[in-house]
């Protein structure tokens, strides 16, 4: 049972550590490109938008945001106008976040991302 605990801290500061220091930034990309394909973004565009979010946001504030943006009871999980989208970012109620999203969006768009 001790040495069941040693692992289990050892490996709670080894994935710290690799979330810290950026070296699981290529996994946490990945997540986030899933989430956005996911959610009707191409794949191209996803990839895009993906690295300039896990560039300028932290681990906590992606979470914040994926959170924010899923679909709650009552809401359409997809085909929603602008109205539900505005409100769902209202809901994200971190700006930073916010405003990375859809500069991201914007720039990788029009091909600049």
């Amino acid at each position: 049972m001790r040495k069941l605990l040693l692992w289990i801290v050892v490996l709670a500061v080894l994935a710290g550590g690799a979330l810290f220091s950026g070296l699981a930034n290529p996994l946490v990309e990945m997540q986030v490109k899933g989430a956005l394909v996911e959610s009707g973004i191409g794949e191209k565009r996803a990839a895009c938008m993906a690295e300039r979010m896990v560039d300028r946001l932290t681990i906590p504030q992606l979470w914040k945001l994926r959170q924010g943006m899923a679909a709650q009871a009552g809401e359409p999980e997809e085909g929603y106008g602008l109205g539900e989208l505005i409100k769902r970012l209202d809901r994200v109620d971190d700006g930073e976040a916010v405003a990375v999203l859809t500069t991201s969006a914007g720039l990788c768009a029009i091909g600049i991302g």
